[in-house]
């Protein structure tokens, strides 16, 4: 079929076309602004802001303008003040302006398809809400996408302007439900060249693990990964201790077939004598994930209010904003801080004692960063009594065991400690986490668990690693050495990239501004047989230009910067190949 409408981000080629078409729209036909002799209408943002093209073969069709919040201004600030309009507020915030379509193809999909277009580029930058002004004569094909008037009007030349906003979220599943079987067909002739997938997650959560997808997730295929670098999800490089082979290798058969104990007793027991915890104060789980849908149905509504870290593991933010539709506030991680959690600043951020949730990864995923045990204990202690605390240690062997709150977890029942053995453990596939709880906290939990919530291999491989400290304790200190050695790696084979190290196995790569977005660096990198994972989902903060990057072993790190170094050369000429990754490969599986 041939494709009939492309989709792309403008080229310095377009840029003249642009604000020619500008000026025929807003300055001749309009009357929004005067006439400029040259023929050409430009603005202060032309050069930071980005633009979205359609086009059809050699014919530009129309252009849509996007402003992101790391710019520190929008088009909108020449018309009204930051007090006047509080949409604006927020590290979050994307503008969407000046959507332009040619005379002739007003009629056609080219605007709502780019209008979507608009939505998904900001939303893959994780972009949470979105401003726009739309002429009142057209308000409904704004009405029509879910954005809504915030009872402002602007005046430019002899065009009235409402200002309307929506959050991104809701846009996207009001695309999808309304729109959905036409996108679809359009989604055939459309020859999509934006760095980012056609279509979200159906469950609209970004998880990491696309890597499974290149090996073959109908399992035929198990071969591939030999071939294949994992470095998008966090797996531990290193194999289980000798001692969990031996258990799921001692006799399969039976392990297969034979039912566990019930409520994984003797995993509990082991849980409790390692890390010196009394036994009624956990529950466990078939991994973290489990155990946050599981504690946060129970104890969270659409009415509660929850505070997440921005950056943060997206779990968090899918399972209270998506799932229950809590109200959701961020607490922002800066980057000029090193990504560090201020005490003081977290503090007052939950004096007034309107949250009722605070969710700490700790050390962070994805930042990497670790906050002293010292520091969050004195925060939560000053904290009002209403507010419980969530505090998920997944990556907390990196720094040490004595740094878990897991013991003031066990008596305040504030505090809930979540601890993943799928990570720190080599256990990824087999999916083994418990939380620890006061007492009765934990009781209520195991009140709504399943019967049987974690596998018979899973238990016998989580007890034989508890039973292994020193072997874990090595791979550990090993984990270290091939990180540092990767991060020197990587920033000598490219001085212009920003390489930031971690407490735990991972490392952060932010590209300069101005050159290849991050999903374009990690989709050229697939092409190596490369998988890294795109932060720019995650988080506005990371500017669509960061890339994290799991630690391997030394030959598979090897294989890591040789692609990035390829990579890079192939893409900063200019832009790159759209998004799309090759032949039987798509961004799909789930995995931290």
């Amino acid at each position: 079929m041939v494709r009939e409408l492309e989709l792309r981000s403008a080229t310095s080629e377009d840029l003249d076309w642009i604000h020619e078409l500008r000026h025929r729209v807003y300055a001749q036909e309009l009357g929004q602004h005067a006439p400029d002799p040259a023929g050409r209408l430009r603005d202060g943002l032309d050069g930071d802001n980005v633009y979205l093209v359609a086009a059809r073969g050699t014919a530009r069709i129309g252009f849509v303008s996007l402003t992101p919040p790391w710019l520190g201004r929008f088009g909108l600030d020449k018309y009204l003040t930051r007090d006047e309009l509080p949409a604006l507020a927020g590290d979050d915030v994307f503008e969407v302006r000046i959507l332009t379509v040619e005379p002739r193809w007003r009629a056609t999909s080219a605007a709502p398809l780019l209008m979507y277009a608009a939505l998904r580029w900001i939303a893959s930058r994780g972009g949470r809400r979105v401003v726009a002004m739309g002429r009142t004569e057209v308000l409904d094909l704004y009405r029509a996408v879910g954005l809504r008037p915030v009872g402002r009007t602007v005046r430019s030349g002899v065009v009235t302007f409402e200002v309307l906003t929506g959050g991104v979220p809701e846009l996207t599943r009001r695309a999808r439900e309304r729109y959905g079987s036409a996108l679809e067909r359009l989604r055939s002739v459309v020859d999509w060249r934006l760095d980012m997938p056609f279509a979200p997650r159906p469950d609209g959560c970004e998880h990491g693990g696309a890597s499974f997808t290149a090996i073959g997730t109908d399992f035929r295929t198990l071969h591939r990964r030999h071939d294949i670098v994992t470095a998008d999800v966090l797996d531990a490089w290193f194999p289980p201790a000798p001692g969990v082979r031996a258990a799921l290798t001692d006799d399969p058969d039976w392990a297969a077939r034979t039912s566990p104990p019930s409520g994984a007793e003797g995993l509990s027991a082991e849980i409790a004598a390692a890390r010196r915890l009394p036994q009624d104060a956990l529950a466990v789980g078939a991994g973290s994930s489990d155990l946050i849908f599981r504690a946060f149905g129970r104890r969270l509504t659409p009415q509660s209010r929850v505070l997440l870290t921005d950056p943060c593991y997206g779990e968090y933010a899918h399972v209270t904003e998506r799932v229950i539709g809590c109200r959701v506030d961020r607490f922002p991680l800066r980057r000029e801080d090193g990504w560090r959690i201020d005490p003081d600043r977290l503090s007052a951020a939950v004096h007034s004692g309107r949250y009722d949730l605070v969710v700490v990864v700790n050390p962070n995923n994805p930042t990497g960063r670790h906050a002293p045990a010292s520091g969050l204990r004195a925060v939560i202690a000053a904290a009002p009594d209403r507010t419980h605390w969530w505090i998920d240690e997944a990556y907390l062997g990196y720094v040490g065991l004595d740094e878990s709150l897991a013991g003031l977890a066990a008596t305040d029942p504030r505090v809930t400690v979540c601890t993943s053995l799928s990570k720190m453990y080599a256990l990824s596939g087999m999916r083994a986490a418990y939380v620890v709880a006061e007492p009765a906290t934990a009781e209520e939990l195991r009140r709504w668990t399943p019967p049987w919530p974690v596998s018979l291999p899973a238990q016998l491989a989580a007890v034989a690693a508890l039973r292994a400290p020193e072997y874990y304790r090595d791979r550990w200190h090993a984990t270290y050495a091939l990180r540092r050695r990767l991060a020197a790696d990587l920033a000598g084979s490219a001085p212009d990239v920003t390489v930031e190290e971690s407490v735990a196995n991972f490392l952060s790569v932010a590209l300069p501004p101005g050159g290849p977005s991050a999903a374009h660096l990690v989709n050229e990198c697939r092409r190596h047989g490369v998988y890294l994972r795109d932060l720019s989902p995650l988080s506005p903060r990371y500017e669509g230009r960061t890339v994290r990057i799991t630690v391997r072993d030394t030959a598979e790190n090897a294989r890591i910067v040789a692609a990035c170094r390829a990579a890079l050369d192939v893409l900063r000429p200019g832009p790159a190949a759209p998004v799309e990754p090759p032949v039987g490969v798509s961004a799909t599986g789930a995995a931290r």
